[in-house]
């Protein structure tokens, strides 16, 4: 959680976070509380002894709160007061709030009563509960979808939200943590920092000197959100069985969104959730994770490092600093590239409040309760889908659904082609740069519905994900694409990736019916120079490999064809144009020889992907060269040679005969020939008798 607190000597405003929430805008100043004086520990901890904190903290901690839609349903199932109650509790307030709206409408006072609408919806939320919650959350992220005046109450949903009393949070990290706060931290803000929709904040400071974040769990959280998750379940189930216009499992969204909100009750689990993080994206560059103390983290209570920052909407905070707030955006698509395509780990909920900048220009992620997973299949899916899409390749695409499990394998694609070009044509626009994840989605629900696409459950957290996240690039530069900022990346991946699943990718995207599409490779090669870990020399290696084994048959078959026509339209120009010099000394005339425009274009395409290497980082034209005596000793090299000796030898008597033999016949035939004349029978012969 992110908060901000003014120091008893300081007047200099300070944003931190315990892993959860964002800034606080507006707080007054809050003082902390020095307990006893207690000698600070300098002596180094051991990793020995970091691991035997974590493993007593799961120990402790006991079994973890897993969802379990069965146990939830039998619970509630003898329950049906509470339950109906609670749904006509939901149902009406929303029906009253969508009334006043009307009325506002009809009476033409919608602007006059739209902040009081927004505060009210506001409350809504806060009022029925988490699963609500991350509702608004999710919402106030959109500012192309909600009017600036809800935007603005909304956002107070990531970490303004009512607190609970101090007594409870100080039980239960007495019950957690098996003393009082007063005993175990030398610090501790007399009250919460700031509030979410899981638990509050406290600013803290161990007695070893660590300024820390405290999280503290809210009470009865699991029953409340076990009713609302039985309740948005049954309703599910109801609309997906009543309605047939709706394919998609929404039982199994649901599911998937409470396994997320049960593991995100578990704080032991976030803060595992947190070191892997850490461990698979924190080296790269200008991302920052917090750490997490195990000897004060439990189930309900976690202890982070604190950590210094604003939120990235928070634009004025973020120019005053100095901070490069698009460039923070770009760092932050790449590292969530990396988690959806490259380790399948990722951030499920990367609202402004998880994200922020820190004085020195990084970007700091934080709540790592709601994580998910995207499997190897569905990686390299995504990859294909996102390649075949910039590319316009709408019958891959079609198949790339099959694959991700939104089609069944027997579905017929043959009219979805045409309706998926029809779609994305116009989402899409002219170029890749003009491509965002809304129009995708907007323009992709109709063709769902339409057609018997039906939604997979990690889909659902993917586009959350990637919408909040374009959310927030918008709100920083409204001209943001997050696709032309990801696909050097993707690129990238697929000259590089030898996972077969992208080499049969990268295979279908260069070749089209036998013939080789420069343009593709030029395109991609001009994307992928510019993602950061772009090695160039890498690359080169793997396709060498790849070229020499036994999958890259067809290609050095593609390459000897390639190489037979371009070194063949290379020396049929310099012979004409010596052909053309010589003629001029003896005043002889010469035809210019007719050369394919194709065959053209792919010289000017050869040429201009050896200036793209040239100008990529990491290229050596040396070490290329020096590569060559190496290659030239290969069986398969030499096989290739033979072959591009003997094509250009039968082009070149092709070339004898079409130049000698056939200028000779069209001469006899013109009457410029040697062969003797006869003169033109005007009338036919008299039959013999």
């Amino acid at each position: 959680m992110n908060v901000k607190t003014v120091s008893p000597a300081s007047t200099t405003q300070t944003y931190a976070n315990s892993g959860t929430q964002a800034v606080l805008e507006n707080i007054k100043d809050v003082n902390t509380i020095p307990l006893q004086a207690v000698p600070l520990e300098t002596e180094a901890v051991t990793s020995e002894v970091l691991k035997s904190a974590k493993d007593r903290a799961f120990e402790l901690a006991g079994d973890a709160l897993r969802y379990d839609p069965v146990a939830i349903a039998a619970q509630y199932r003898n329950r049906p007061l509470q339950v109906w109650g609670r749904m006509l509790s939901v149902f009406w307030t929303f029906f009253s709030f969508t009334f006043s709206l009307w009325f506002d409408g009809k009476t033409g006072r919608t602007l006059k009563n739209e902040k009081r609408r927004a505060a009210r919806l506001r409350d809504i939320l806060a009022q029925l509960g988490p699963a609500f919650i991350k509702i608004g959350q999710a919402l106030s992220t959109r500012p192309d979808l909600v009017p600036p005046v809800y935007l603005e109450e909304l956002t107070t949903l990531q970490d303004q939200l009512p607190a609970f009393p101090n007594e409870v949070a100080y039980q239960f990290i007495q019950e957690e943590l098996g003393a009082h706060p007063n005993e175990i931290y030398a610090e501790i803000t007399p009250d919460p920092i700031a509030a979410a929709s899981l638990g509050q904040v406290y600013k803290g400071k161990l007695k070893t000197g660590e300024t820390v974040a405290i999280k503290v769990q809210r009470p009865g959280l699991a029953e409340n959100i076990g009713l609302d998750i039985y309740i948005l379940r049954r309703v599910a189930l109801w609309a997906q069985n009543t309605f047939k216009i709706i394919r998609s499992d929404l039982a199994a969204i649901m599911d998937e969104l409470g396994e997320r909100i049960y593991e995100e009750m578990d704080y032991t689990h976030e803060g595992q959730n947190a070191e892997r993080f850490a461990e698979l994206y924190g080296h790269i560059k200008d991302i920052y994770v917090p750490s997490i103390y195990w000897e004060y983290t439990r189930r309900r209570v976690l202890t982070m490092e604190w950590i210094t920052g604003v939120k990235l909407t928070n634009l004025e905070a973020v120019k005053a600093q100095g901070i490069d707030a698009p460039y923070l955006i770009e760092v932050g698509v790449q590292c969530s590239l990396r988690q959806l395509l490259e380790h399948g780990f990722f951030h499920a909920d990367p609202h402004p409040g998880n994200l922020l900048a820190t004085p020195d220009g990084q970007l700091a992620y934080l709540d790592f309760g709601m994580m998910s997973e995207v499997k190897p299949y569905q990686r390299y899916g995504l990859l294909e889908a996102v390649v075949h899409l910039v590319n316009r390749d709408f019958e891959g695409l079609a198949k790339d659904y099959v694959k991700l499990d939104f089609l069944t394998p027997d579905t017929d694609l043959t009219p979805i082609i045409p309706a998926l070009a029809s779609v994305f044509n116009n989402a899409l626009g002219a170029t890749v740069a003009e491509l965002n994840f809304k129009s995708i989605t907007d323009e992709l629900s109709a063709v769902m519905y339409e057609y018997p696409f039906r939604v997979p459950a990690y889909y659902a957290l993917i586009i959350r994900s990637l919408v909040t996240l374009e959310g927030i690039a918008i709100n920083v530069d409204p001209e943001f694409k997050v696709l032309s900022k990801a696909y050097p990346y993707v690129a990238k991946r697929l000259l590089s990736d030898p996972a077969p699943e992208l080499r049969t990718s990268l295979q279908e995207l260069l070749f089209k019916q036998g013939e080789f599409r420069w343009n593709r490779l030029e395109n991609l090669l001009s994307n992928a120079r510019d993602s950061e870990d772009y090695d160039i020399s890498k690359i080169l290696d793997q396709g060498l490999d790849y070229l020499f084994s036994e999958r890259g048959d067809f290609i050095r078959d593609r390459i000897v064809l390639e190489l037979v026509k371009s070194l063949d339209t290379v020396s049929s120009n310099a012979f004409a144009n010596a052909k053309s010099v010589v003629g001029e000394w003896f005043g002889v005339k010469s035809n210019q020889p007719v050369v394919l425009q194709t065959e053209q274009n792919n010289l000017e395409y050869i040429k201009r992907i050896w200036d793209i290497l040239g100008s990529t980082p990491g290229f050596d034209t040396t070490k290329v060269l020096q590569l060559i005596p190496q290659l030239l000793v290969k069986s398969e090299v030499q096989n290739m040679g033979q072959r591009v000796f003997g094509g250009l030898a039968q082009r070149a008597v092709a070339r004898v005969i079409r130049e000698f033999l056939l200028s000779q016949e069209a001469a006899v035939i013109r009457g410029e020939g040697s062969y003797p004349k006869i003169s033109p029978q005007l009338s036919l012969p008299p039959v013999a008798k």
